[in-house]
This record gives structure tokens, C-alpha cells and sequence, in this order.
């Protein structure tokens, strides 16, 4: 700019007491060049979580990469979000001093996100969201959010955040996120580019206050600098105690047995045998009837397995409405009937008045029924 006239960043810079306003390393006033980087690698590990949620959302390959993190203020998340309507979902982060957050997209991404969850390719999508689409959005942002909130949890090492009080709706360009701040207070940004199969990217935006921001990378920090252990005081080598004169043996004291003084231990010779043990399969053991009565009124849980089978992570997602498990028994094998999880019996299935039922045609033996349980 000439020499009569103020840049923007220059009034900015001057409205911030000097300190400049942009995303750099030692931007974003009272943020570090430390906390920014530690606020980075949140932003990552939003992302990727965000990939992943995605993808199984759409059935497709997503790819979720971060294109800035920045501390700039709050005013400018629109203009950063390049449209005209966009989608907001705000939340509060249980486990961060219920700080507000927000997550924008445009109309356009919401509309996408929707549209592949229903099922659709998102290349035809209506000109403004509908009830359905938004309630669809809304669901699909819960599930992203919340995914990357169990992830970023991961960096805090045991600390838990989970968002609250969501809510989500379109907002106009003259949103601001955070009503409760001033319109030019700060904001950490964190700017992801979202890009799935065959569809055209769209922009997705992390927003956090920036003291909210510098209280979570302050926290990371801490758990991640390991703790110094105590210093043990070295201790210094007992003398050699000098020979003394035997003594009469002292009382004997192990593992709660305790030889009184006045008594003799014999040391006659003891019959030692091995343990025997009855047979798995030999005579069932017999329980009587007033033992059963103190269990007869013990719910327990029964289930008929049909069959197993194993398959890959990649297979389970690729299934869809009219796909065949092929499970490893053979038709007209006898199913396996199971009490708490344990084998009990064998049987056939059979129609009840439209319902199905099992017909027990074998109790399992004794050995059979110990080997389910793992014993």
C-alpha cells in the first residue's frame, strides 16, 4: 500500500496490540509456535478419522486431507468456506469445559454427504436441502464428529472428549460461529479438502475459540511429556556383620504357619502318592434335587447356532441386500444349541405356528460339554 494508507493486516495487527492475526507458526496471539503444532497434528488426526467415517458411510473411497491450520478471526469462516449457504453443525465438547465447536461445510458438501448415505451417486442433487436431506446431514456430521473426537481422546491419553448438545442447520454469510465472542476474535481454523470417488471435492472446516484451542494443545502437551521418576537415594553398604556365636534356631515363620517354641516338628517319613482322578466319561456325578432347587430359578440365555464363517473387514463392507454368507455346515446338519455360550445339545429346526423352534435330538456327553467351556 502507499505511504498515506494502512493495509488490512497492518489495522488488524494494530486492533491485536502489534501481534499479527494470521495461521503461522507464531500467529494467533496468545498460541505458540509449540501449541500450533500440536494443534496440527489434531487437525490430522481429525482428518483421517473423518476419511474413515466417511467412506463407510458412502461405500466409497474418501480421501480427507488438511489444507490449513491457522488461529484468524472468527468473521472470516465464511469467506474461507467459499459459498453463499453452508451447513453448520455445532456442538459443545464434553471433556474440554463444554467448549463450543463447530463443523461448516457448504450446502453443497452437505447435500453430498446425504445424498451418498441414502444410497445415491450425488451427481443429481436437488437445488436446496430438504427436511430429508438435512436430517440426513445431521446424522452423517454426529457420526464424523464423534469419530474424531474418540480419536483426538487418543492423543489426551485417557482424557475423553464427546460432543453434546448438537444441532445442526444452514447458515447465511453473515454467520459468525460463535455468538458469545466478539466478531473479530480469534479462532483456531483448521481447513480440510474432502474428496470422494468420482465426485467433485468439497471443503470442510474444524472451528474452535482460541483460548479453547490453546487449553486442548496445552493438555496434549502435558500427557506427552513423560514424567520424571523420583530419584531412589542410593543406599550405602551395610558393614560385614562380624561372626557370631550360633544361636538357638528362631521360632519358624512362613506363609502363616508358626512353630511354637516349646514344639517339635517330626521328621518321621510321610506317605506321599499321586492324585487320582475319575475319568471325564465314566458314571455322571449325582446332585441332589435340594442343591438344583437353590439355581432352578436362574434365567440363562439360550441360542441356536447355525453355522460360522470367517471373512475379511473388506467383504463385511462390501455386502448389500441380496449377498450370500455361506456358512461352514452343511444342509441338514444338526444345529448346535447353546446355553450362556456353552454347548449343551444338538438339534433339528423346526415351524411352530410360524415361528421356528428346535427339536433336541442330542444331549452333548460330560467331556464334550467341559471341552466348550474351555476347561
Amino acid at each position: 500500500m502507499g505511504e498515506d494508507f494502512l493495509s488490512q493486516d497492518e489495522i488488524d495487527a494494530l486492533l491485536s496490540g502489534g501481534k499479527p492475526s494470521g495461521g503461522g507458526p507464531s500467529g494467533g496471539g496468545s498460541i505458540g509456535g509449540d501449541e500450533m503444532e500440536i494443534l496440527r497434528e489434531v487437525a490430522s488426526t481429525a482428518a483421517s478419522s473423518v476419511g474413515n467415517v466417511m467412506g463407510m458411510l458412502a461405500g466409497r473411497s474418501v480421501s480427507v486431507n488438511v489444507t490449513n491450520c491457522e488461529v484468524a478471526p472468527q468473521n472470516s469462516v465464511v469467506e474461507k468456506v467459499g459459498a453463499m449457504s453452508i451447513f453448520v453443525f455445532s456442538m459443545k465438547w464434553d471433556g474440554l469445559d463444554d467448549a463450543p465447536a463447530r463443523l461448516v461445510t457448504s450446502d453443497k458438501g452437505a447435500l453430498t454427504l446425504a445424498d451418498l448415505m441414502m444410497g445415491g451417486d450425488a451427481k443429481e442433487l436437488p437445488e436446496e436441502p430438504n427436511d430429508l436431506y438435512l436430517s440426513a446431514s445431521q446424522e452423517g456430521f454426529s457420526q464424523l464428529i464423534g469419530s474424531a473426537l474418540t480419536s483426538i481422546s487418543g492423543l489426551l491419553k485417557g482424557a475423553k472428549l464427546a460432543p453434546k448438545d448438537t444441532s445442526g442447520g444452514l447458515a447465511d454469510f453473515s454467520w459468525v460461529p460463535f455468538d458469545q465472542l466478539a466478531v473479530t476474535d480469534e479462532a483456531w481454523i483448521a481447513g480440510m479438502e474432502v474428496a470422494v470417488d468420482d465426485v467433485a471435492p468439497f471443503p470442510l472446516f474444524l472451528v474452535l475459540p482460541a483460548p479453547n484451542a490453546k487449553d486442548l494443545a496445552e493438555r496434549i502437551r502435558e500427557v506427552s511429556v513423560p514424567k520424571e521418576e523420583p530419584k531412589q537415594e542410593a543406599r550405602a553398604p551395610q558393614a560385614a556383620a562380624a561372626p557370631r556365636a550360633p544361636q538357638p534356631a528362631a521360632p519358624a515363620r512362613d506363609e502363616g504357619f508358626y512353630a511354637p517354641r516349646s514344639a517339635s516338628i517330626s521328621t518321621a517319613p510321610v506317605d506321599v502318592r499321586p492324585a487320582e482322578f475319575a475319568p471325564l466319561g465314566g458314571q455322571e456325578v449325582a446332585i441332589s434335587a435340594s442343591a438344583i432347587d437353590l439355581i432352578s430359578d436362574i434365567p440363562v440365555r439360550i441360542t441356536v447356532e447355525l453355522g460360522r464363517t470367517r471373512k475379511t473387514i473388506g467383504e463385511i463392507l462390501n455386502m448389500s441386500p441380496g449377498s450370500v454368507v455361506e456358512l461352514n455346515r452343511m444342509a441338514g446338519e444338526p444345529v448346535d444349541v447353546l446355553v450362556n455360550g456353552k454347548l449343551i445339545a444338538r438339534g433339528e429346526v423346526v415351524v411352530i405356528d410360524e415361528n421356528f423352534g428346535v427339536r433336541v435330538t442330542e444331549i452333548v456327553s460330560r467331556a464334550e460339554r467341559i471341552r466348550s467351556m474351555g476347561v
